[in-house]
């Protein structure tokens, strides 16, 4: 076997060696292939007897692709990829001797403007810390200890049962000031998290964004590695460590997770091969203004794909019980966060987006057909009708939905001199029109303790006692 494929192979050479099947080709173009992540990406493999790793990538206008790294002093001469026959835009490889741990890009040369850029792995399992950007090949066996947890999850993840979350930043939720104030990893996470949730009494755990992010300030939800968990608290199997431990302890695992949007960091998605690949090519639907990031193109079959593949990653390879998704107001509105002339109507002239609509209902139709017994739920905060509703009468197909009006009009309740209440009540009394008109979920969210808002506590009326009293009535009534 040669070392590496060279240019475009015929058709029966690449099937000779191809990962990938014509199925698989046939699937992805569809964008009902959502089990991307054993076919992209890099795979420790064995080929004719030799231990090698597979890569392949999907970059359709790519002039040339070469896997770079440590290990072939980052020459793109030394190892590049065949381009399939089948026009997929699909590049891949078998590189010999290559194994688990090393370090790697695809150097990537565009059929445009000249274009060469050296991107991490989009499928990439592992990926170094920030600020290193390069993707580790890795694999994800683990050995499971949460049968008894996996085989009864349906009861506690139903909507019948007690569902009480405690939402939690890693990073951020504790440290070990006797060593730098450095950051637990996922393992010694995992105990102190499991007493604590068990003496609060809490149900469920749900994490903000674990996938690897290239800025720690954004708490994960600019993504740029979405098959990574952050190397920042170690490997693939310490997360799966902690779900595991939470499991074995009766705690539920929620992952946030952001489809809608990602970084412009050059290593990651965007402006991939060059072109406008996984993001709108026009401004006024690809880059979000409040966020100062692109927009994924949730029209083109191979980004719903890549997207829905990854949501089923997580739930498949590491056990997760739900999925928070992030954001979906600014999925379902093209004028979100636009001033007039800022946005493209869509075929009908209005401000739905009808192509993120698209998704969302298949993104959820994917998740309950193959995990009924997970949930998934919306963060919107917007008035849009059946969110929580099966696709089949109409709905958006979530389990869930946060419910933002709720929150807001309580803490401002709760925020307001009781002399002044009698004023106010209809801030407690308004969500009751509404509170079934969807599978609600009460968040109080970090973004309302962030960016100088204070505590909970410190929102609350008086002195100390009546500020602990105020936020105790705060908890009884939610």
């Amino acid at each position: 076997m040669s070392k590496h494929f060279k240019g475009r192979k015929s058709k029966r050479v690449m099937n000779e060696l191809s990962f990938i099947t014509d199925h698989d080709i046939f699937l992805f173009k569809q964008g009902s292939h959502f089990k991307l992540y054993n076919k992209l990406g890099s795979h420790p493999m064995t080929v004719n007897k030799t231990q090698g790793t597979y890569f392949a990538v999907w970059a359709p206008n790519a002039e040339r692709v070469s896997v770079i790294g440590d290990f072939n002093g980052w020459n793109p001469e030394s190892h590049p990829l065949g381009v399939r026959w089948d026009g997929s835009g699909v590049w891949e490889g078998f590189i010999p001797y290559l194994e688990k741990g090393a370090i790697y890009k695809y150097q990537i040369t565009s059929k445009h403007n000249n274009y060469n850029v050296e991107k991490a792995d989009p499928y990439a399992f592992f990926s170094e810390s920030p600020p290193k950007t390069a993707s580790i090949i890795w694999d994800l066996n683990y050995d499971w200890k949460d049968d008894e947890w996996m085989k009864n999850r349906y009861k506690f993840n139903s909507l019948d049962s007690p569902f009480s979350i405690y939402e939690v930043h890693l990073g951020s939720w504790r440290r070990v000031p006797e060593e730098g104030n450095r950051f637990l990893t996922y393992r010694e996470i995992a105990h102190y998290l499991a007493d604590y949730v068990k003496y609060m009494g809490f149900t469920h755990v749900e994490f903000l964004p674990v996938m690897e992010h290239p800025f720690y300030g954004s708490w994960g939800y600019q993504t740029s590695g979405y098959f990574a968990p952050t190397s920042r608290y170690g490997t693939p199997q310490d997360f799966m460590y902690l779900v595991d431990y939470m499991h074995q302890n009766g705690i539920g695992v929620i992952l946030d997770w952001v489809p809608s949007h990602f970084p412009d960091d050059k290593h990651g998605l965007v402006y991939f091969d060059g072109t406008h690949l996984y993001e709108h090519a026009d401004p006024k639907r690809g880059f979000h203004p409040e966020w100062n990031s692109y927009i994924f193109n949730h029209g083109r079959n191979e980004v719903r794909a890549f997207l829905i593949s990854n949501a089923l990653f997580w739930l498949d390879k590491y056990h997760v019980d739900g999925l928070r998704v992030d954001a979906v107001a600014s999925m379902l509105y093209l004028d979100y966060a636009r001033k007039e002339g800022e946005w493209i109507p869509n075929v009908y002239g209005g401000r739905e987006n009808l192509e993120a609509i698209s998704f969302l209902k298949r993104f959820n139709e994917a998740v309950y057909g193959e995990f009924p017994d997970v949930q998934t739920i919306a963060e919107e905060s917007t008035a849009w009708p059946m969110v929580s509703r099966p696709v089949y009468v109409g709905g958006l197909g979530f389990g869930m939905k946060w419910n933002m009006g709720w929150m807001h009009d309580t803490l401002e309740y709760f925020s307001t001199d009781p002399i002044y209440r009698k004023f106010h009540h209809n801030q407690l009394t308004f969500s009751i029109w509404y509170a079934f008109s969807e599978n609600f979920v009460l968040p109080l969210s970090h973004d309302e303790v962030v960016y100088g808002k204070g505590a909970l506590i410190g929102k609350m009326h008086g002195d100390e006692w009546q500020r602990n009293a105020n936020l105790r009535a705060l908890f009884g009534y939610m």
